[in-house]
Order: C-alpha cells, then structure tokens, then sequence
C-alpha cells in the first residue's frame, strides 16, 4: 500500500531526475492514491494534440477526419475510446501535419 512517505519519495526522486520543481505533483498523485481527480489517457492526448497542432477547433477537426463531431468529443473526453483507424491516422496527422491539407 503507498503512503504519504512513498508519495513524498516519489516526488522527491521525479523532482531530482527532472533537476527542477514540479508544482503540483504531491497533489496529483495524493488524489490519484484516493482514486479522485481526472484521468486522460494516451489517445485523449493524442486527438487533443494532433487537434490543436493542426489549429482546428473539434468541429473542423471532425470533418478532416470524416467523423461526426459527438464522436470525437466522446473520444477527447473519455467517455468511448477511438477506434484504431482513428489513432492511426492521428498518429500520422501529427508527424506530417501538412497532410491535413491534401486530406481536406
């Protein structure tokens, strides 16, 4: 079981190997040993920062991708996962960005 000792070691260790302060961390990782606080997940991540490289709002993005916009908001937020024709392309969207404008 992690304790509040194992969470300040925890910090300490990430805060020495990235050779700087990490405000916030103690919280995030205390609320996430109560199970509160939000989760994202990998793919969330991936829409939002394939999604704001390219400068589009979720309305846009959805109709480069040929999805209907509650879909992808369901994605961004969790509530349904993307399929893995989603997460390829946005994979691909995000290494070649200049893509985006032959898709359109």
């Amino acid at each position: 079981m992690i304790n509040k000792k194992d969470i300040f070691d925890m910090v300490t260790a990430a805060e020495n190997d990235a050779d700087q302060a990490l405000p916030g961390l103690t919280q995030s990782l205390n609320e996430a040993l109560a199970g509160e606080g939000v989760v994202h997940t990998p793919e969330q991540i991936l829409l939002k920062k394939v999604r704001r490289k390219l400068g589009m709002n979720q309305i846009d993005f959805a109709e480069l991708i040929n999805t209907p916009v509650g879909t992808l908001r369901d994605w961004e937020q969790g509530r349904i996962p993307p399929s893995g024709a989603a997460i390829t392309l946005a994979e691909i969207l995000l290494m070649h960005p200049d893509l985006a404008k032959e898709i359109a």
